[in-house]
């Protein structure tokens, strides 16, 4: 799937919900799976970590949708490598 394909997805799914909830309550929420994320990272839970992972990206996604942001687009930054120096792996000190 792409990324376009997966913010569209999501705000079929979503985004009325989350447009009632708002930028802040949405934005208190994926806080929060970013902390589910990072207790399934310190205790290696690779299957947790998954969907974790995907829950951060889906309100990542419905954040940017709220925002008017394409994140295909927004994420073109980094095509070219490191945004600053331009290499690949990135060489800046």
């Amino acid at each position: 799937m792409e990324i376009r394909e997966f913010q569209r997805l999501i705000e079929e799914v979503y985004f009325e919900k989350d447009s009632e909830r708002g930028l802040e309550g949405s934005f208190r929420w994926f806080v929060e799976e970013v902390g589910e994320l990072a207790r399934a990272m310190r205790e290696g839970d690779r299957e947790q970590m998954g969907e974790e992972f995907a829950d951060v990206f889906a309100w990542l996604s419905t954040m940017a949708s709220m925002c008017e942001v394409e994140l295909e687009e927004a994420v073109g930054k980094y095509s070219g490598g490191c945004p600053k120096c331009g290499q690949a792996p990135c060489r800046c000190e």
